[in-house]
């Protein structure tokens, strides 16, 4: 460094200072992608729903991961598998999994019809109750509350109770599961 001026000492000082930050972003970087999403699960399973007309699913928890699922259903019931910053693995009633956006998602809790067979809405809670409508699969309302094996489901103002076993949206969400693999 003898015949070195301070200026080409300066400008090699601020070359490997910049290196150094460089590497250490890069860093820092690698060690945030390699966390699994288990590490950043945060709380239990939930019921949610659909909160627009259009929401995509991911194959990841990111904008680039690949559409699989581009769902046009607003209020279909998903369960929340795990959450990865504001990204959640969702499950539909069809079984499919994949990554949403939450700020797709509600918490208001929606139940859908599931089964081949058109569903009774009873009256009040019980098989004896008079038919106050009938569901056909596939048909999503507003769940109200549940008891003794039946729950409340509000399908566009026509209310009734439904059968919880033929309701998609009810119980523990991750009642009697394995947790869900990582991304």
């Amino acid at each position: 460094m003898m015949g070195e001026t301070i200026v080409q000492q300066t400008a090699k000082n601020i070359f490997w200072s910049n290196i150094l930050r460089l590497f250490a972003a890069f860093c820092l970087a690698v060690t945030l992608t390699a966390v699994p999403a288990s590490a950043q699960d945060k709380g239990e399973a939930y019921w949610a729903s659909i909160d627009q007309d259009e929401a995509r699913s991911r194959t990841g928890p990111s904008s680039d991961y690949k559409i699989i699922w581009v769902y046009v259903r607003k209020n279909l019931p998903v369960k929340v598998l795990r959450r990865y910053g504001v990204w959640r693995q969702i499950e539909d009633p069809d079984g499919s999994q994949g990554w949403m956006h939450s700020r797709l998602l509600s918490r208001t809790r929606t139940a859908m019809i599931i089964g081949d067979d058109v569903q009774e809405m009873r009256e009040k809670p019980n098989a004896a109750s008079p038919l106050a409508w009938r569901a056909q699969p596939g048909v999503v309302g507003k769940l109200g509350a549940c008891s003794d094996g039946w729950c409340r489901l509000d399908v566009n103002g026509r209310i009734g109770y439904v059968r919880a076993e033929a309701l998609f949206g009810v119980g523990e969400p991750n009642a009697g599961e394995e947790p869900a693999a990582s991304p």
